[in-house]
């Protein structure tokens, strides 16, 4: 029973084909397309409401260089609240619940803010690795933490994606399934059950989407240092 709350994090294959680009490709088309007419839909005014606004709170802080990433960064963040959402419904599969594909978006991402500060500031960029003031006995030891602690920054984001995402689906199926049990024998109980798993869910609906926001927040933050 316990290795059975877990099968939902499987790739899902068929006829041992896995679906991973499918579950990947599937999301954009749900995604309303711009049209040419002069007055738009609601659901496409909305839309572009929240990619402006998210747009302008993205780039805030970064400076003209930082707006290059605009595109890619919004795109990002709707890509990864429509998976989040998606994986909220039954019977799917959350691909971002695996660290292999966060870790695959977060490491290139970072690492070509790395080195656009390598190549753009080398001074600078290696100057984040040694504060200002150090004593003289603590510098081999703070560039080696600091070192390890701009290593791990890609680590960190993947796993903190996966981690919250994977404990929320986890806690929403346990609940479930205390609700189902407890149904024929105490329906009371299973009732209050149901009222906490709905709360819950409203819970992981937010989780969701402010999960891909940090994602792309620190990613814009480690461009700052950057650019």
């Amino acid at each position: 029973m316990t290795l059975s709350f877990f099968d939902q994090f499987m790739s899902p294959t068929h006829l041992g084909i896995p679906l991973m680009a499918l579950a990947l490709t599937l999301p954009w088309i749900l995604l309303p397309a711009p049209s040419t007419r002069w007055l738009n839909n609601r659901l496409i005014t909305l839309q572009g409401w929240f990619i402006n606004r998210f747009t302008q709170q993205l780039l805030l802080p970064l400076n003209l260089a930082g707006h290059k990433w605009a595109t890619m960064l919004t795109s990002l963040m709707l890509f990864l609240i429509t998976l989040n959402m998606l994986g909220l419904l039954p019977y799917t599969f959350t691909p971002t619940t695996q660290l292999s594909l966060n870790l695959g978006l977060a490491v290139p991402l970072w690492l070509a803010t790395v080195i656009i500060g390598m190549r753009n500031q080398p001074t600078a960029a290696l100057g984040h690795l040694l504060p200002e003031g150090t004593p003289t006995p603590l510098i081999p030891i703070l560039i080696v933490i600091e070192t390890i602690s701009l290593l791990i920054r890609p680590l960190a984001l993947g796993v903190r994606l996966t981690a919250n995402l994977t404990a929320g689906h986890l806690l929403i199926q346990l609940i479930a399934t205390a609700a189902f049990v407890l149904l024929p024998i105490m329906p009371t109980v299973a009732i209050l059950t149901s009222t906490v798993l709905f709360l819950l869910t409203l819970l992981e609906v937010a989780v969701a989407m402010i999960q891909a926001y940090v994602f792309v927040l620190l990613l814009s933050l480690y461009l700052q240092e950057n650019v």
